[in-house]
Parts: C-alpha cells; sequence; structure tokens
C-alpha cells in the first residue's frame, strides 16, 4: 500500500478533507466524493431555494413524495431525534432563522442590530411523518426542517463507504470536522487532531482511529453578534434559543459519524448534564469549558 494521501476543497458550507491511503485512487476517490457532496447539497440544502428540502419546506402540511437521499437523512435526523429524545431535533429551522442564521454562515454578518428571540419550544420531530418504503414525508405547517450537521455527517459515513468499497483502500473523510474512517486504516491508525478553537489552537490533541468516526461540535467557529446577544448555530430544542452551555466544544468518537455527531450536539445542549449523559452511554468524550476545564468521558485517552 502506497503512502497516504489526502485532497482538501470547500463543500457544503464547510471545508472537506479526503485522505486515501493509495495515491492511485484518490482521484478516483475525489470525484466519488465530489459527486456524492453535490448530491446531498442539490436535495438537503437549507440555504438553496433551488434544493429539494427547500421545495419540501415551502410545502410543510402536504404529503408529498421525497428522493432516496433526502428520504434517508430525513430517517437518520428522526433517528438521532429518538435516540436523544428530542435533544437533537431536525425541526429547529424557525428557531435559526430567528436568531438570524437565515443564509450560508459566509454569508451571515457577524454583527447587526439587536433581534427579539421568543423562547418557544422547536415544533417537535414527532409530527414528522415519514414513509420510508413509499419515500412519502409529511409536516405540519410552520415546519421547516433544518438537516445541517446530520446531512454532513450522513454523508461523511455514507461516502466512505462508497468509496473503500469501490477503491479497496483505506479511506477518511471530513466534512466540516465530522470524520469517518472505513477500510483498512493505514499503519498506526488515522491521527486525528482534535482542538475546541481550530487547527493548533487551544486545547490541541491528537486521537487515533481505525474505524467508525469521530466529531465536535463548539460554540466558537459559528457564533455572530446581534446587539448585544452573542448568538451561535446549536439550538435548545427545549426553548429554541441557542443553548446556554458550558461548552466551548464536545468531541466524541462513535461507530459511526453521525453517532458520534448526535453525542456532541445533545452534549452542548445538555450543558452541565453532558458529562453524566455520555457516560451512561459509555461515549469516549471531550468536553472543553467555556472556564478552560476538561472533562473525559467513557475512556477517551489522557
Amino acid at each position: 500500500m502506497g503512502e497516504m494521501v489526502q485532497w482538501c476543497w470547500n463543500a457544503l458550507g464547510c471545508e472537506v478533507v479526503l485522505a486515501s491511503t493509495d495515491p492511485q485512487q484518490l482521484g478516483r476517490a475525489r470525484a466519488l466524493v465530489a459527486n456524492g457532496l453535490k448530491e446531498v447539497d442539490d436535495r438537503c440544502s437549507r440555504f438553496r431555494p433551488d434544493s429539494e428540502l427547500s421545495r419540501i419546506n415551502a410545502r410543510a402540511g402536504d404529503q408529498v413524495s421525497i428522493s432516496p437521499v433526502l428520504c434517508e437523512v430525513i430517517a437518520a435526523a428522526l433517528d438521532v431525534a429518538a435516540r436523544t429524545e428530542g435533544l437533537v431535533d431536525p425541526t429547529i429551522g424557525p428557531a435559526l432563522i430567528a436568531a438570524g442564521y437565515d443564509a450560508t454562515f459566509a454569508a451571515v454578518a457577524a454583527a447587526g442590530p439587536t433581534v427579539r428571540l421568543d423562547a418557544r419550544p422547536a415544533c417537535g420531530w414527532q409530527q414528522i411523518r415519514l414513509d420510508r418504503s413509499r419515500r412519502l414525508l409529511q409536516a405540519p405547517p410552520g415546519i421547516w426542517l433544518d438537516l445541517g450537521a446530520i446531512g454532513k455527517a450522513w454523508a461523511a459515513d455514507r461516502l466512505a463507504g462508497i468509496v473503500a468499497e469501490a477503491t479497496g483502500t483505506g479511506v477518511l473523510i471530513s466534512c466540516g470536522g465530522d470524520v469517518a474512517v472505513r477500510g483498512e486504516p493505514p499503519e498506526g491508525g488515522w491521527r486525528i487532531e482534535v482542538s475546541e478553537l481550530g487547527p493548533g489552537e487551544g486545547h490541541v490533541e491528537t486521537v487515533v482511529i481505525d474505524a467508525g468516526g469521530l466529531a465536535t461540535s463548539g460554540t466558537t467557529a459559528r457564533r455572530w453578534r446581534r446587539g448585544d446577544l452573542m448568538l451561535h448555530h446549536i439550538i435548545d430544542p427545549r426553548s429554541g434559543l441557542p443553548a446556554e452551555t458550558p461548552w466551548l466544544a464536545v468531541s466524541a468518537t462513535g461507530p459511526r459519524c453521525i453517532d458520534a455527531n448526535m453525542a456532541t450536539t445533545a452534549a452542548i445542549v445538555l450543558g452541565p448534564e453532558a458529562p453524566a449523559w455520555l457516560n451512561q452511554r459509555n461515549i469516549a468524550a471531550r468536553l472543553v469549558g467555556c472556564d478552560g476545564s476538561m472533562v473525559r468521558t467513557g475512556g477517551w485517552p489522557e
């Protein structure tokens, strides 16, 4: 097997990293990933008026037929909502828009006038009716689905599997820090830098995984000011407001990237209760507090 190589580019509003254990397969792997990410963007983007999700959101109340990709991502989002008892809920779209996250993050103004935020719980994932076998979706009027974080994690898992099977190589895919690995890992495993503030900043650690996924969620990368309020993109569905949390960032591993993403988002929302919740589920995670403190759960290495 040749030396590990990687390629970086932008897609889905984030940096995408593709790494392969075979340089000769990198071009084919990149084509597969680029095509797959385009399909996810076409189907699942909240920011594109021509995306399938935007068209579906505009028809809330009607029963509509949806594509296989959108059906699978919504099914994954509903599964995550059920497993977290609504701590991670795809019906937070209206709350994100009200908070000012109404366009791709690059287009969101860093500062702006005061906004009025009404504390109102998310519409609720239980109201979504999905017939997976027939690919039929129905959501009550007023619901605006957001599949951002789940969509990236789902894409990383799906495309890592596709590339590993098509090329017979070990592969790593990161979509904005949501990492999935498949196939035979490089010697010594996949080495991934984890930090709460960005590459090389804050509490930097390098962790090694051989399979599954790793994700980091935090309140530092996607944040903006409206008047005296500092807002961020992780909504607490119980209040409909940006989560009040003692954590700058949470990183976790899981059998899939989507499992790791579920854990990190739920932990940010849970706040002080997060370590107990993670330990009860034996999830290996690292929580970095706003005060610089560090908490580790589920065997996350020192």
